[in-house]
């Protein structure tokens, strides 16, 4: 029986199991079955995605692997990238020496995150968005992953699961999947839901999402160039977009939230 040491972390909802393996190897990374089992909310720890921290080189603190609930990697993700830069920054407290700027690397692109307060508010600047592939509705843009963003008038009593699964699975996505965002516009305010490739349902915030999500909104509202912060409401909390518009171009995009220690124990591996 193996035993493998986890920490479970959760941002607005949005559920994850990290292992550490700066110091030592505790999952083979190519073992499918047995991130699925960890992620099963009946058979294992429950969560909607597997993280594992491992050593980078300069000039990266660690570098993050990610995989879906079904145990296939996956794209990035801006709520796990806010939890797995608070998982590192807490075993730096523990070591007496991490700093509060973080910098990490995920597949081939550099992430920098901010440790702005011991509440575990999290900034995480994510890549620039110089292409969007739909800029009318349905907007279709990748943000690290790839995003549908639809805009209703009310999105509370809309069956998520089964709206977006019919659009995940159309002919048109259901070979590479794609994500699916549904908006609706309360004053300043955007409300997101998402239908989540690789959980295959609903999750309760999504951070890609919300950013992809953020952008649409602000081509649909015809903003001016300029920058500009968007507060977010998800299933599971809160969140601000920040971007730079410049036409269909955006930089400075910041996702800024919470990231909050749920556990830690033993996994045994039976």
């Amino acid at each position: 029986m193996d035993k493998i040491p986890y920490s479970k972390f959760h941002g607005t909802a949005n559920d994850f199991i990290i292992i550490n393996q700066l110091d030592q190897t505790w999952i083979d990374l190519k073992d499918k079955a047995l991130i699925q089992k960890m992620c099963s909310r009946r058979f294992g720890i429950g969560a909607d995605g597997l993280m594992v921290i491992e050593k980078g080189s300069e000039p990266l603190d660690f570098v993050m692997h990610y995989f879906n609930a079904d145990g296939a990697p996956s794209s990035m993700c801006g709520n796990g990238g806010r939890c797995i830069s608070l998982a590192y920054f807490m075993e730096g407290l523990r070591l007496a020496a991490c700093p509060k700027e973080l910098t990490f690397g995920f597949k081939d692109a550099i992430y920098h995150s901010t440790i702005l307060d011991k509440n575990g508010t999290i900034r995480l600047k994510m890549q620039d968005v110089n292409s969007i592939e739909s800029s009318q509705e349905p907007f279709v843009l990748d943000t690290g992953s790839p995003h549908y963003v639809s805009f209703k008038d009310s999105i509370e009593s809309l069956n998520v699961s089964e709206e977006g699964a019919k659009i995940r699975y159309s002919d048109h996505y259901k070979l590479e999947g794609i994500n699916v965002n549904f908006c609706e516009i309360e004053g300043d305010i955007l409300h997101v839901r998402t239908y989540e490739r690789g959980v295959e349902d609903e999750t309760y915030s999504c951070g890609t999402g919300v950013v992809a999500s953020a952008i649409a909104m602000s081509i649909k509202q015809g903003f001016q160039d300029g920058d500009y912060v968007i507060p977010i409401r998800a299933l599971g909390g809160e969140l601000e977009v920040h971007l730079r518009k410049n036409q269909l171009s955006f930089s400075e995009i910041y996702l800024v939230g919470p990231a909050v220690k749920v556990s830690e124990g033993w996994y045994l591996d039976v």
